[in-house]
């Protein structure tokens, strides 16, 4: 008997994945004083420094400092200009490296120039404004005898994770820093209208693992270690989340399987580590430190 025909096998079906989320398209700026618009951005940045000037400032924070309020304002202006400078400076040299956009900065002389200092059309690079941040702290506890580095920065970071944390919400609002292609889909995958595909929120990702580290630290804090301790736990719990962000987050630059993010994030927590154990060791202590104004004065009457 002659065998039939086998049919051939029946198409696969297409998963088709009910997604949970529309992006929202929020307006970046987030209201009008007249001709002034004042941005989401502006707004996360402005309660950051807000919450850790409130940190420093309370009772026990200026007392273990040394500082009086207006001196805590004082810093607040050194790392505003600090996250500043080194933020952008960092944005613009990815942005040369990464896209060839060196023409935009440069290309128009003197014009062209406005591109580089304009940070209220968005543009900020994390690592150089970390840097710029430990510039100011150490240029602010050369100012005021009495303060150690390592104090300072013990206070400056407990409060920190929240401005991280608010600004990656506001990339989020401003349709930028996406996360890559779903792969396979997912119901949480949000289309963004500046990419193609259904997209990981990489930016809400990443806002909920820099708030994560609040407790973390804060924790720290309560257990009142060495000077530095603190710091340094949140330096290594950074590159720690932004490691583990990076594998959501669409890059421009990649070495090997290694995102740039993770290229500077990953010695972090090295570095971090590494002086944790360095200042644990070395068990230095402040509770309360000596007000700086009334070193001066004793140094004046010397």
């Amino acid at each position: 008997m002659r065998a039939g025909r086998v049919p051939p096998p029946p198409p696969a079906r297409r998963r088709v994945v009910q997604h949970w989320f529309t992006y929202p398209n929020i307006d970046p700026v987030a209201f009008r004083l007249g001709p002034l618009a004042v941005h989401w951005y502006g707004i996360s940045y402005l309660i950051g420094f807000v919450a850790v000037g409130l940190w420093m400032a309370r009772p026990q924070g200026r007392r273990r400092l040394g500082l009086t309020t207006d001196a805590v304002q004082d810093f607040l202006f050194y790392a505003l200009v600090g996250v500043l400078v080194g933020g952008r400076t960092f944005f613009v040299i990815a942005d040369i490296v990464t896209k060839h956009q060196a023409a935009f900065y440069f290309g128009d002389m003197p014009r062209s120039l406005i591109n580089v200092i304009a940070v209220w059309n968005g543009g900020m690079g994390f690592f150089g404004g970390l840097i710029g941040v430990l510039v100011a702290i150490a240029l602010f506890v050369r100012k005021h005898p009495g303060l150690t580095f390592p104090v300072l920065a013990d206070e400056v970071v407990v409060m920190l994770p929240v401005g991280l944390a608010l600004t990656r919400i506001v990339n989020f609002i401003n349709d930028e820093l996406v996360g890559n292609v779903c792969v396979p889909d997912q119901p949480w995958c949000i289309k963004f209208p500046s990419a193609d595909g259904y997209r990981y929120p990489s930016q809400l990702f990443e806002s909920a693992l820099d708030i994560a580290v609040l407790p973390i630290v804060y924790l720290v804090y309560r257990r009142r270690p060495p000077d530095g301790v603190v710091a340094w736990t949140w330096f290594a719990l950074y590159g720690v989340t932004r490691s583990v962000a990076e594998i959501w987050r669409q890059t421009d630059l990649a070495v090997g399987p290694l995102t740039g993010g993770q290229l500077l994030a990953l010695p972090m927590i090295l570095i971090g580590a590494g002086l944790v154990v360095y200042f644990a060791r070395r068990n230095v202590r402040t509770d309360v430190a000596v007000p700086f104004a009334a070193s001066s004065e004793e140094t004046l009457a010397v």
